[in-house]
């Protein structure tokens, strides 16, 4: 890793730390298929509402990346995590991705998940693909032509699992 940086939990009243990478990641439009309309508020819904809890890669000042873990699925599917990530451009490449998995792996068990789960995996987005299967993760499913690439077309989608 080239830098040193702090992995903690944050609040909904933190999110806007984190909203320049929303930002970034919505405005390319390569790995989530979130509204390109997606605002601040909403976004901080989605990613701080109970029982989805948000952590933060932090450098000094610097916000390098984020996560967020809960649930893949209520009720009788609430053993299973799922957890979504994203990383500033400018951290590309300095192992915050690496960072973030293990320490949402580290979360899910201490929380008492037995699974992690993906469900919606861009294809085309090999960097996360890549550090899925190399953290333990599996391609288990495949949906043709799910996602709406901007310069690629139509894409598949991967969903990824793998025990805790």
């Amino acid at each position: 890793m080239d830098r040193d940086f702090d992995i903690r939990e944050i609040g909904p009243e933190h999110f806007h730390l984190a909203w320049p990478i929303f930002r970034e990641v919505l405005a390319r439009g390569e790995s989530y298929n979130y509204a390109a309309d997606l605002n601040l508020d909403g976004a901080r819904a989605m990613w701080t509402s109970p029982p989805y809890r948000m952590f933060l890669a932090q450098s000094g000042d610097e916000v390098l990346g984020c996560y967020k873990l809960g649930p893949n699925q209520r009720g009788r599917g609430d053993h299973v995590a799922n957890a979504s990530y994203m990383v500033a451009e400018s951290a590309w490449g300095q192992g915050v991705g690496t960072a973030l998995c293990e320490h949402s792996l580290m979360q899910a068990r201490k929380a008492g998940y037995l699974a992690m789960q993906f469900n919606y995996v861009v294809s085309t987005n090999a960097a996360a693909v890549h550090l899925w299967l190399k953290h333990g993760f599996a391609v288990v499913g495949q949906v043709p032509e799910a996602f709406r690439h901007p310069t690629l077309g139509l894409v598949d989608v991967y969903v990824m699992h793998r025990m805790l």
